[in-house]
């Protein structure tokens, strides 16, 4: 994704001039702290009211094209009128999402820069690669929840397999036969695929790729038996016909989908995996300033053109909170953390 995330009492003397020297200086301490609070607290205010004062970047940490660089395009003008300002959205690919995350990460925390981030370098990466140079939780701060899209089992059309309980059927009976791709090690659809033949006791070859392209292509072309991929990237395939879905990763049917049957229903009760994204902030941005765009950013998700046009591809869109939102990826980080220590998988 994450990957992954934290939080004498003495008696005065009386009567003595020690003791007055001693009262009058906790005093001074006291209402001096308080007053420096106070101003604090009146220039954050005054920050919020005054932001943004100019143009807002949002960074993508992909190339464009992908459910990330979506949610943020399809954001970004109505964003930008209820911010005022104009909403940007940015392309830094690279290194697996870490280089725009980095990115972030080391801007001045004044809500003018925002990371979209993702599954893979928000719960994954950080804790899959000991390079990552970051730490989720500790520094970024999470804005709002976007969209959460089940990830789809797919297989090329010309594939023998008409069920996933055929897939797994073959492959817990000839070991190192069934092959699936990957748009690269420790990305969401390689953990997925890894956790399926853990939790079924099935030997499975990965392939990985350069991308969701490379392999997408593979898949259609029978080179490998399937790939576990991001809905919005399968769903216009799907529509072809040039592959057809085995499964959704998920324990609710997709509504895109109502079809295709969970992995939960068949083969494994709980499976559970998805491409999520979310707005994030440099850690220690102001929370008036994260607590106005946590509401903007829920008021546009709850416009029926939005909502309709991420929920076409297969994302779960709902109202939530910074606070909520910190807790989802938590349990995101966990989840990959176990699965990382259980299966070995790291990178670097």
């Amino acid at each position: 994704m994450k990957s992954s995330v934290t939080m004498n009492r003495k008696a005065d003397a009386e009567g003595s001039g020690a003791g007055a020297v001693h009262v009058g200086r906790r005093h001074f301490l006291t209402t001096g702290c308080a007053a420096v609070l106070l101003a604090a607290g009146q220039r954050s205010a005054l920050a919020a009211q005054a932001y943004p004062a100019h143009s807002v970047n949002v960074i993508v940490p992909y190339a464009p094209g992908g459910q990330g660089d979506l949610f943020a395009r399809v954001l970004s003008d109505p964003l930008g009128k209820l911010l005022k300002q104009t909403v940007i959205v940015e392309n830094r690919p690279g290194a697996t999402g870490m280089l725009g995350t980095r990115y972030i990460v080391r801007e001045k925390p004044d809500g003018l820069n925002l990371l979209l981030g993702q599954t893979g370098e928000i719960a994954i990466i950080p804790l899959a690669n000991k390079k990552a140079g970051y730490d989720p939780l500790k520094d970024l701060a999470p804005i709002a929840l976007v969209g959460d899209s089940p990830l789809v089992m797919i297989t090329s059309a010309k594939s023998p397999f008409k069920s996933v309980q055929e897939l797994i059927a073959l492959a817990a009976g000839k070991p190192k036969q069934v092959a699936y791709a990957s748009s690269g090690t420790a990305t969401p659809g390689h953990l997925a695929a890894a956790a399926l033949a853990l939790g079924t006791h099935c030997d499975m070859i990965h392939v990985p790729y350069k991308g969701a392209g490379q392999a997408m292509t593979d898949v259609i072309s029978g080179q490998v038996g399937f790939f576990f991929s991001s809905a919005s990237a399968a769903m216009g395939h799907i529509k072809s016909g040039s592959v057809k879905a085995l499964a959704v990763a998920s324990t609710r049917r997709m509504p895109a989908l109502p079809d295709v049957p969970t992995i939960d229903e068949t083969v494994l009760k709980g499976f559970s995996y998805s491409l999520w994204g979310g707005y994030f902030a440099p850690a220690a941005t102001p929370a008036p300033i994260i607590g106005q765009l946590n509401r903007d950013i829920n008021e546009l998700l709850a416009t029926l053109a939005i909502r309709t046009r991420f929920e076409a591809d297969g994302a779960v869109v709902k109202a939530n909170t910074p606070e909520q939102f910190t807790e989802f990826v938590r349990a995101e980080a966990l989840k990959y953390r176990d699965l990382l220590k259980t299966t070995g998988i790291t990178i670097g």
